[in-house]
């Protein structure tokens, strides 16, 4: 079997982070292991607390599932601190897996942040070189390149703008433009365009969580990179199409929803 080790925070109400992950690997029958940067206390609406573990914790659980089971391919989430983001950029030079997919979470689905402002520096600097596919969507490709995205052109210019910066692909998610959602995909040469109608639905906490590990999976089992985000977009519309309206805010996205549907669960 395939495996995959998600590095993220958490999200104690399960609709995205680590719980997402572990959702999304399993979904894609690939076996899911997590390293917790950050225990989130969040819900649909807000979030109410984050705790930080230690850089020597972090470090520790990175170890102890690169010396037993090394995974197939990687994905990162939230990095909360410079601190956070510096052991794991070690670790990664460290064991160098094949597959690292990295979603620069800097806000949660509310708005609030999960991200100290003054690390975007640490994060450009120190991990997006390390990514094979970086996720960012909009409000994130802006605070990393500066830049203002207000059209197709200028997200594949933000796309090509960030891969310079030493990533190998990049991802930008166009969920928060108008219209259909349209991701643009550079790989360094060849730009690629991922298009969805758009979902009337304020259900979709932990969409990006979601569209990460779904090609980071993807990736584990052997896709590349045009045909892992391909088969991603297409799972995370069907997730957010059959979204749970479950809590008082954005309810989660429905992981399970074709596998259900196959063995006669509602």
């Amino acid at each position: 079997m395939k495996t995959a080790l998600t590095i993220a925070g958490s999200d104690c109400s399960g609709g995205a982070g680590i719980q997402a992950d572990l959702k999304t690997f399993s979904a894609h029958g690939v076996f899911g292991m997590s390293v917790i940067v950050s225990v989130v206390a969040e819900n649909t609406a807000r979030v109410l607390q984050i705790q930080d573990i230690t850089p020597e914790m972090i470090a520790a659980q990175i170890d102890a599932v690169f010396e037993d089971i090394p995974p197939h391919a990687v994905k990162i989430g939230m990095l909360s601190t410079p601190e956070c983001m510096r052991v794991v950029a070690e670790k990664l030079q460290q064991y160098r897996p094949e597959n690292v997919v990295i979603d620069p979470v800097m806000y949660a689905k509310n708005g609030c942040p999960l991200m100290d402002p003054s690390a975007v520096g640490t994060l450009i600097r120190e991990v997006l070189p390390l990514a094979d596919v970086l996720t960012p969507n909009i409000p994130e490709a802006e605070q990393i390149t500066g830049m203002k995205i207000a059209s197709l052109e200028d997200a594949r210019q933000a796309a090509a703008a960030i891969c310079r910066m030493g990533c190998r692909s990049v991802l930008v998610k166009g969920g928060h433009a108008l219209g259909d959602a349209e991701d643009s995909l550079f790989d360094g040469t060849q730009f690629y365009s991922f298009r969805e109608t758009r979902i009337d639905t304020k259900n979709t906490h932990g969409t990006g969580c979601t569209l990460s590990s779904a090609i980071a999976a993807n990736l584990a089992r052997g896709m590349d990179v045009p045909a892992a985000v391909a088969s991603a977009k297409e799972y995370v519309t069907t997730a957010i199409r059959h979204a749970l309206p479950l809590g008082k805010g954005c309810g989660p996205t429905h992981h399970f929803y074709a596998l259900y549907q196959k063995s006669g669960l509602s």
